[in-house]
């Protein structure tokens, strides 16, 4: 059942673009606790988000690039078994090393994952609903999941504002880079009938929507760590970020110029390169708020 081609599906290096998000909850987290730590991280990253990537791949389908697999082997019966056993036990897991309200966020996440590639749903196929999804569940939803995971909070510890307004900006940065990991994707959607955000578009669309809504995104990140922390986290987080910025620009150009150059490869370049960023700033940002560095 486990095979190679099963494996590569999961694309467990997948979820470092995703870590961003657990390591900013984890930088305003009040309530640490190692194990928690590390069974929330794990359950997260090494059983939830693969379980996640297999059951896509496994209703997509693909015969050319996906993120992180260049060239997707072929889907079998097993890649969709695994899946739901991977789901199963990060359910299970964040019930006993957590907390039910845990379990049942990892539940909620898996079936709107689901929703959108299973046939019987497939929100994929809808431009505006897939995307708008996509920035609420894997952005603000996954940043509170990841928040009770950590913390061992209860429900009402959510509706805080200094919780809700990263969780919020987490969706807004979610809508803002979504589309341009579609934008090599169009003809393999089209023929698919999945009417993504991005084929939408257009090539020259995306770029131009997601450095609009990037731009206003990052405002809100400037001013989230202005009155909740210090303009001085925002002046590194622009910092951070302006590598991304650069190779966005750089290569924005390049596809003026060629459209061919809306590839796999500039993608997960970009990718690459804001989740090192995002990562790296986020990791900062905890030391500095727990004042690690300062001692």
């Amino acid at each position: 059942m486990f095979s190679k081609s099963t494996f590569l599906h999961l694309r467990f290096p997948f979820s470092f673009f995703l870590m961003p998000i657990y390591f900013f909850a984890l930088a305003i987290s009040p309530n640490l606790n190692g194990d928690r730590l590390l069974w929330s991280f794990l359950i997260i990253h090494a059983l939830l988000y693969p379980a996640s990537n297999g059951f896509n791949s496994y209703f997509d389908k693909d015969e050319k690039s996906i993120g992180g697999l260049k060239n997707p082997p072929p889907v079998s019966k097993g890649l969709y078994y695994t899946s739901l056993l991977m789901d199963g036990a990060a359910i299970v897991l964040g019930f006993l090393k957590i907390s039910p309200l845990f379990a049942i966020m990892l539940i909620v996440y898996g079936l709107v994952s689901k929703a959108y590639s299973h046939p019987a749903i497939r929100l994929k196929k809808f431009p505006i609903g897939g995307w708008l999804t996509v920035g609420l569940f894997q952005g603000c939803f996954t940043f509170l999941m990841c928040y009770v995971g950590i913390n061992k909070f209860g429900i009402e510890n959510l509706f805080n504002a200094r919780v809700l307004i990263p969780a919020l900006l987490t969706s807004l940065n979610l809508l803002g880079t979504y589309p341009m990991t579609q934008i090599y994707q169009h003809e393999e959607d089209a023929k698919r009938g999945d009417k993504t955000i991005s084929l939408l578009l257009g090539i020259r669309g995306t770029f131009v929507f997601v450095l609009i809504l990037f731009t206003l995104v990052t405002g809100g990140y400037v001013a989230y760590f202005y009155n909740y922390h210090s303009l001085w986290n925002g002046e590194v987080f622009l910092l951070a970020l302006s590598p991304v910025v650069i190779f966005f620009l750089v290569w924005f150009y390049r596809v003026l110029k060629d459209s061919a150059k809306a590839n796999f490869s500039n993608t997960m370049w970009l990718n690459i390169l804001s989740a090192i960023c995002l990562n790296g700033f986020f990791i900062w940002f905890f030391l500095e708020t727990s004042h690690i560095l300062q001692l």
